[in-house]
C-alpha cells in the first residue's frame, strides 16, 4: 500500500501527495458571493495538500443556501476565485471546484435577490438554517417548472467553464442532499 505522502497522478495532474482537503463550507465569501482576501488566505494556508476541493459554489443566485458562501456566476466572483486559485497554485497545490445548488435548503435572507428556495416539489425540509438574521425555519420552496429545470442545467453549464477560467484544475457537480440529488 502506498504511503499517503507519495505523489499520485490524477488524470493529467501530478499531485505531490495523496491528501485531499474536503469540500467543507468555509463561509469566507462576501455576502454577494465574491470570494475575498480571507478566502484566498484560508485556502492558501492549506494548499500543501495534494488536492483542494472547494466548498459548494453556487452556479446562480437561486443556488445560494447559506450566507457568505461563494458563487461563480458573476465577473466579480470569477476574479475573487482567481485570487484564491492563484494562492493555491503558488504553494504547489491543485484545486477542483465543487458546483452546488442548495435547492430547498435555503432561506430568502441568504440570497442576493431574497427569493425563496427552489426544488422539484414545494415541500419544506422541516429543518432550520442559519441565516443573516439567526436560525430560522427553512420555508416551503417554490417548485421548479420544466423550463426552470433547463435553466438550472444551463447555470451549471455556464459555471463549469467559468471555474476553469478562474484557474480551477477540475470541476465536480455536487448532488448529495441538494437540488441535483
Amino acid at each position: 500500500m502506498p504511503d499517503m505522502h507519495t505523489p499520485f497522478t490524477l488524470g493529467r495532474i501530478r499531485l505531490r501527495n495523496r491528501f485531499v482537503i474536503a469540500p467543507m463550507t468555509r463561509a469566507r465569501a462576501d455576502y454577494d458571493g465574491t470570494p475575498g482576501a480571507l478566502a484566498a488566505e484560508c485556502y492558501g494556508q492549506r494548499a500543501r495538500v495534494g488536492l483542494t476541493v472547494t466548498e459548494g459554489t453556487q452556479p446562480s443566485e437561486d443556488g445560494q443556501g447559506y450566507p457568505a458562501t461563494p458563487g461563480i456566476y458573476t465577473d466579480a466572483h470569477l476574479e475573487g476565485w482567481r485570487k484564491v486559485n492563484d494562492a493555491i497554485h503558488a504553494r504547489g497545490g491543485y484545486v477542483f471546484f465543487q458546483l452546488m445548488h442548495a435547492g430547498r435548503m435555503s432561506h430568502p435572507d441568504n440570497t442576493p435577490h431574497h427569493r425563496q428556495g427552489v426544488a422539484p416539489f414545494a415541500i419544506a425540509p422541516g429543518e432550520r438554517i442559519f441565516s443573516r438574521g439567526g436560525m430560522k425555519d427553512v420555508p416551503v420552496p417554490r417548485a421548479l417548472s420544466t423550463v426552470e429545470v433547463r435553466d438550472t442545467i444551463d447555470d451549471y453549464a455556464h459555471a463549469a467553464p467559468r471555474a476553469i477560467e478562474a484557474g480551477a484544475d477540475g470541476v465536480e457537480i455536487h448532488g448529495i442532499a441538494y437540488l441535483i440529488h
